[in-house]
C-alpha cells in the first residue's frame, strides 16, 4: 500500500470516499475503543476487520494521517500504527528536503 499524504488544505476536496466507507452505517464507538488492552484489543480487531473489506481503506488512512487523527481505528490502522506511519512519512519528507550528499 502506498500512503499518499495530501496537503492539509485539500484533504476534504474529495469527500466522496466517505459515502463508500464500509463503516458509514455502523456505530462509531466500535472504531474508538477505550484503551489498548483487554476487551479493547477485541474491539480494535473487529474494527480492523471491517476496514479490511472496505474499498476506501487507503483514502481513509490518508485522511487520518493528513488530519492527524490521534484516536481510533482509521484506514485499518490503530493509533500506534498511525504514529509509526506518520514518523516514517515525516522522515521521508525531511530526507527529500535535504540536499543529496556528494
Amino acid at each position: 500500500m502506498a500512503l499518499v499524504i495530501e496537503s492539509p488544505r485539500s484533504w476534504d476536496a474529495n469527500a466522496e470516499w466517505r459515502r463508500a466507507a464500509a463503516c458509514r452505517d455502523l456505530d462509531p464507538n466500535l472504531f474508538f475503543p477505550v484503551g489498548v488492552t483487554g476487551a479493547a484489543l477485541e474491539q480494535i480487531a473487529a474494527a480492523k476487520s471491517i476496514c479490511a473489506g472496505c474499498q476506501v481503506e487507503d483514502a481513509c488512512l490518508s485522511f487520518a494521517i493528513t488530519t492527524n487523527q490521534e484516536f481510533g481505528v482509521w484506514g485499518g490502522t490503530s493509533e500506534e500504527e498511525r504514529r509509526v506511519l506518520r514518523r516514517q512519512w515525516r522522515a521521508r519528507a525531511r530526507a527529500q528536503r535535504e540536499p543529496a550528499a556528494s
